[in-house]
Protein backbone atom coordinates (compact mmCIF):
# COMPACT_ATOMS: atom_id res chain seq x y z
CA UNK A 1 0.00 0.00 0.00
CA UNK A 2 2.75 2.11 0.87
CA UNK A 3 4.18 1.87 -3.11
CA UNK A 4 0.76 2.70 -4.45
CA UNK A 5 0.89 5.64 -2.53
CA UNK A 6 4.19 7.22 -3.60
CA UNK A 7 3.91 5.83 -6.68
CA UNK A 8 0.72 7.06 -7.06
CA UNK A 9 0.87 10.18 -5.31
CA UNK A 10 4.05 11.01 -7.92
CA UNK A 11 2.27 10.15 -11.02
CA UNK A 12 -1.07 11.70 -10.30
CA UNK A 13 0.88 15.29 -9.08
CA UNK A 14 2.35 15.09 -13.08
CA UNK A 15 -0.59 14.25 -14.84
CA UNK A 16 -4.03 14.75 -12.50
CA UNK A 17 -6.19 12.24 -11.04
CA UNK A 18 -8.75 11.67 -14.19
CA UNK A 19 -5.70 10.38 -16.34
CA UNK A 20 -4.67 8.27 -13.54
CA UNK A 21 -8.05 6.84 -12.72
CA UNK A 22 -8.60 5.13 -15.92
CA UNK A 23 -5.99 2.45 -15.56
CA UNK A 24 -6.78 0.87 -12.46
CA UNK A 25 -8.72 -1.90 -12.83
CA UNK A 26 -6.46 -3.61 -16.01
CA UNK A 27 -5.30 -6.58 -14.47
CA UNK A 28 -8.37 -8.34 -13.81
CA UNK A 29 -8.77 -10.02 -17.02
CA UNK A 30 -5.57 -11.68 -17.48
CA UNK A 31 -6.13 -12.70 -13.82
CA UNK A 32 -9.80 -14.52 -14.39
CA UNK A 33 -8.51 -15.96 -17.68
CA UNK A 34 -5.92 -18.01 -16.01
CA UNK A 35 -7.20 -18.77 -12.31
CA UNK A 36 -10.85 -19.32 -13.11
CA UNK A 37 -11.60 -21.48 -9.54
CA UNK A 38 -10.23 -18.91 -7.24
CA UNK A 39 -11.19 -15.53 -6.17
CA UNK A 40 -8.16 -12.67 -6.30
CA UNK A 41 -8.33 -9.44 -4.39
CA UNK A 42 -5.59 -7.37 -3.76
CA UNK A 43 -4.06 -4.11 -4.55
CA UNK A 44 -0.94 -5.62 -6.20
CA UNK A 45 -2.33 -5.54 -9.36
CA UNK A 46 -2.88 -1.72 -9.58
CA UNK A 47 0.88 -1.49 -8.18
CA UNK A 48 1.96 -2.94 -11.21
CA UNK A 49 -0.24 -0.71 -13.00
CA UNK A 50 1.49 2.25 -12.02
CA UNK A 51 4.87 0.44 -12.42
CA UNK A 52 4.25 -0.41 -15.87
CA UNK A 53 2.38 3.49 -16.32
CA UNK A 54 6.30 4.74 -14.81
CA UNK A 55 8.16 2.75 -17.35
CA UNK A 56 5.96 4.11 -20.53
CA UNK A 57 6.41 7.28 -19.38
CA UNK A 58 10.03 7.11 -18.78
CA UNK A 59 10.35 5.70 -22.69
CA UNK A 60 7.83 8.24 -23.98
CA UNK A 61 9.30 11.30 -22.26
CA UNK A 62 12.78 10.35 -22.86
CA UNK A 63 13.89 13.57 -23.67
CA UNK A 64 12.92 15.57 -20.57
CA UNK A 65 15.19 13.26 -17.95
CA UNK A 66 18.52 13.74 -17.33
CA UNK A 67 19.37 10.44 -15.61
CA UNK A 68 18.13 8.54 -18.06
CA UNK A 69 19.72 5.08 -17.48
CA UNK A 70 19.49 5.21 -13.76
CA UNK A 71 15.88 5.53 -13.98
CA UNK A 72 15.92 2.43 -16.23
CA UNK A 73 17.53 -0.31 -14.83
CA UNK A 74 16.25 1.32 -10.85
CA UNK A 75 12.60 0.48 -12.66
CA UNK A 76 13.57 -2.36 -14.09
CA UNK A 77 15.26 -4.48 -11.30
CA UNK A 78 12.21 -3.39 -9.29
CA UNK A 79 10.01 -4.76 -11.64
CA UNK A 80 11.92 -7.76 -12.05
CA UNK A 81 12.09 -8.28 -8.62
CA UNK A 82 8.27 -8.19 -7.89
CA UNK A 83 7.17 -10.09 -10.48
CA UNK A 84 10.08 -12.90 -8.84
CA UNK A 85 8.36 -12.86 -5.65
CA UNK A 86 5.39 -13.79 -7.54
CA UNK A 87 6.09 -17.04 -8.21
CA UNK A 88 5.35 -18.14 -5.08
CA UNK A 89 1.85 -20.43 -4.40
CA UNK A 90 -1.12 -18.09 -3.28
CA UNK A 91 -0.04 -14.82 -4.93
CA UNK A 92 -1.96 -13.68 -8.03
CA UNK A 93 0.93 -12.86 -10.81
CA UNK A 94 -1.72 -13.11 -13.86
CA UNK A 95 -2.68 -10.38 -12.45
CA UNK A 96 0.42 -8.82 -11.65
CA UNK A 97 1.43 -9.55 -15.04
CA UNK A 98 -2.32 -8.24 -16.60
CA UNK A 99 -1.60 -4.69 -14.25
CA UNK A 100 1.65 -4.27 -15.79
CA UNK A 101 1.20 -4.69 -19.66
CA UNK A 102 -2.15 -3.53 -19.72
CA UNK A 103 -0.67 -0.10 -17.94
CA UNK A 104 2.61 -0.19 -19.58
CA UNK A 105 0.61 0.34 -23.40
CA UNK A 106 -2.24 2.84 -21.59
CA UNK A 107 0.88 5.00 -20.96
CA UNK A 108 1.93 5.56 -23.73
CA UNK A 109 -1.44 6.34 -25.02
CA UNK A 110 -2.17 8.78 -21.66
CA UNK A 111 1.04 10.02 -20.60
CA UNK A 112 2.09 11.96 -23.72
CA UNK A 113 3.85 15.28 -22.36
CA UNK A 114 4.78 18.52 -25.08
CA UNK A 115 8.45 18.55 -25.76
CA UNK A 116 10.48 21.76 -24.41
CA UNK A 117 10.07 23.74 -28.14
CA UNK A 118 6.60 23.40 -27.59
CA UNK A 119 6.07 25.01 -24.07
CA UNK A 120 8.17 27.71 -24.58
CA UNK A 121 6.12 28.89 -28.12
CA UNK A 122 4.37 31.64 -26.42
CA UNK A 123 7.64 33.32 -25.75
CA UNK A 124 8.87 33.47 -29.13
CA UNK A 125 9.15 36.32 -31.34
CA UNK A 126 6.70 36.42 -34.33
CA UNK A 127 8.50 34.65 -37.44
CA UNK A 128 10.64 31.73 -35.38
CA UNK A 129 10.73 28.60 -35.97
CA UNK A 130 7.90 26.28 -33.94
CA UNK A 131 8.49 22.68 -33.01
CA UNK A 132 6.42 20.11 -32.83
CA UNK A 133 4.08 19.52 -29.65
CA UNK A 134 5.34 15.69 -29.87
CA UNK A 135 8.20 13.45 -31.25
CA UNK A 136 7.83 11.36 -34.19
CA UNK A 137 8.33 8.38 -31.88
CA UNK A 138 5.85 9.35 -29.34
CA UNK A 139 3.16 9.23 -32.06
CA UNK A 140 4.40 6.02 -32.76
CA UNK A 141 4.35 4.39 -29.33
CA UNK A 142 0.63 5.92 -29.11
CA UNK A 143 -0.74 4.27 -32.84
CA UNK A 144 1.05 0.89 -31.39
CA UNK A 145 -0.20 0.69 -28.15
CA UNK A 146 -3.89 1.85 -29.25
CA UNK A 147 -3.45 -1.45 -31.09
CA UNK A 148 -2.43 -3.77 -28.72
CA UNK A 149 -4.43 -2.83 -26.28
CA UNK A 150 -7.74 -3.07 -28.31
CA UNK A 151 -6.51 -6.78 -30.23
CA UNK A 152 -5.65 -7.78 -26.24
CA UNK A 153 -9.01 -6.53 -24.47
CA UNK A 154 -10.77 -7.91 -27.40
CA UNK A 155 -9.24 -11.47 -27.45
CA UNK A 156 -9.53 -11.28 -23.82
CA UNK A 157 -12.95 -10.27 -23.09
CA UNK A 158 -14.20 -12.60 -25.68
CA UNK A 159 -12.38 -15.53 -24.61
CA UNK A 160 -13.55 -14.89 -21.12
CA UNK A 161 -17.41 -14.45 -21.92
CA UNK A 162 -16.93 -17.81 -24.56
CA UNK A 163 -15.46 -19.34 -20.44
CA UNK A 164 -12.60 -20.58 -21.84
CA UNK A 165 -9.28 -21.39 -19.64
CA UNK A 166 -6.35 -19.40 -20.72
CA UNK A 167 -4.01 -22.75 -19.71
CA UNK A 168 -5.61 -24.22 -22.29
CA UNK A 169 -4.01 -21.88 -24.99
CA UNK A 170 -1.12 -21.94 -22.89
CA UNK A 171 0.56 -25.47 -21.57
CA UNK A 172 3.63 -23.07 -19.99
CA UNK A 173 1.72 -20.17 -18.36
CA UNK A 174 1.24 -21.65 -14.93
CA UNK A 175 4.74 -21.01 -14.33
CA UNK A 176 4.32 -17.67 -14.36
CA UNK A 177 2.27 -17.97 -11.37
CA UNK A 178 3.60 -20.72 -9.19
CA UNK A 179 6.67 -22.72 -9.65
CA UNK A 180 6.74 -25.61 -7.74
CA UNK A 181 9.79 -26.40 -5.86
CA UNK A 182 10.54 -29.19 -3.07
CA UNK A 183 9.50 -26.69 -0.35
CA UNK A 184 5.83 -26.39 -2.07
CA UNK A 185 3.43 -27.43 -4.85
CA UNK A 186 1.48 -25.08 -6.54
CA UNK A 187 -1.93 -27.14 -7.05
CA UNK A 188 -4.43 -26.32 -9.82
Amino acid sequence: MLSLIFIGIRLEQQFGFSTLSVPFCSGSVLSSLFIQRSISVAASGALFGLLGLMLSELLTNWTIYTNKATALITLTIIIVINLAMGILPHVDNFAHIGGFLTDFLLGFVLLLRPQFGWVGRKHLPAGARVTSKHKAYQYLFLVIAMVLLIAGFTVGLVMLFRGENGHDHCSWCHYLSCVPTSKWHCGN
